[in-house]
């Protein structure tokens, strides 16, 4: 979760976004989870400037005040709240469940929010008399769920959501890593390129796709708009054929982000990031805190094949990229790159 501030950061949508306003009516409430998340703050963004109403569900806590914008409603509740879920689905025209855990040390960490928490937002839409749209917004992780607890919850996560119910008509988007402002998982790498240096595992040589948040967030109105892809799971990227490899990354990176200037890749043995996420999964389960270094995430950042690919949702959608690596780290650049 990020704070709320990070719901003003999103960059304006730059995708000719006529055709995707909705006929306000009854049916045109959206059904949010995750709405304050690095993802969800985005689509909030995007999706009320479309002119969609969002009903946004929000975890209580001591302190925190939610920002007022117009065409949402906050709800108050949690994926273990089955009446929350019921009163936030209740009438909607469709369901983008986009919470989701991104850290933790054990499978139940990962489980109770990707597997669990997904089923109970699916059981809540297909109780619906009129079961709404469902889009799940999941992770290019979930193609090889043998990696990591995380992978596996998303991919079982997926699983939940196609056999929820036969009437419901679902949607997976898988994107590829995201990136953009609020980012807590690209976003140290990029300040330390910018610093000059990148701490990068040894001896890998895979490639891998990226993709603006504000991209993945058009991805969904458009996907809003013509009601298309039911019983599909779909790859997101930003339209790189091919994917990058990290002399690509850091080549863009130091053009960006340094004026040109140039940026030591430092290689870190992979046996030495096996062992400190080993000690990092221990000290997590004795602290009590959810790590994101972990064997798992190890094996997922050495994966050689990262790269996806767009062709079928854009054929049937419309949908473009808009942000490439290097007008997104332009995007970033400054104020958001500073700790």
């Amino acid at each position: 979760m990020v704070d709320e501030s990070m719901l003003a950061t999103a960059v304006p949508p730059t995708n000719d976004r006529g055709s995707d306003f909705p006929q306000l009516n009854n049916r045109s409430t959206l059904a949010l989870t995750g709405a304050t998340g690095f993802v969800g703050a985005t689509l909030l963004t995007h999706l009320t400037g479309a002119g969609w109403r969002v009903r946004a569900l929000y975890r209580p806590r001591k302190g925190r005040v939610l920002p007022t914008i117009p065409g949402v409603e906050w709800l108050s509740g949690d994926l273990e709240d089955e009446d929350a879920l019921v009163a936030l689905i209740a009438g909607t025209h469709a369901v983008i469940h986009c919470a989701g855990a991104v850290r933790g040390a054990s499978h139940d960490d990962f489980d109770q929010v990707n597997v669990e928490g997904t089923r109970r937002v699916a059981s809540a839409a297909a109780r619906e008399a009129r079961a709404p749209r469902f889009l799940l917004i999941s992770s290019l992780a979930a193609r090889e769920p043998q990696l990591s607890h995380y992978a596996e919850s998303k991919w079982r996560g997926e699983g939940i959501i196609k056999t929820a119910s036969e009437n419901m008509r679902w949607t997976v988007l898988r994107p590829s890593a995201v990136f953009g402002p609020g980012d807590r998982e690209l976003l140290p790498l990029f300040r330390c390129i910018a610093s000059g240096f990148a701490p990068l595992p040894a001896g890998t040589n895979g490639r891998f796709s990226l993709i603006y948040v504000d991209d993945l967030a058009a991805a969904v109105v458009r996907w809003l708009a013509t009601d298309a892809g039911h019983g599909q799971t779909f790859e997101l990227h930003d339209g790189q054929a091919g994917g990058y490899d990290w002399g690509t990354v850091l080549e863009i990176g130091g053009r960006v982000l340094r004026g040109g200037g140039p940026v030591r890749r430092v290689p870190i043995p992979v046996s030495v990031l096996k062992l400190a996420a080993l000690a990092n999964s221990a000290a997590a389960r004795l602290l009590g805190y959810a790590p994101m270094l972990t064997p798992g995430k190890i094996r997922e950042l050495t994966h050689p094949d990262w790269v996806c690919d767009n062709s079928e949702f854009s054929r049937i959608t419309g949908w473009q990229p808009a942000f490439g690596l290097e007008q997104g780290l332009t995007c970033i650049s400054g104020k958001n790159l500073k700790k």
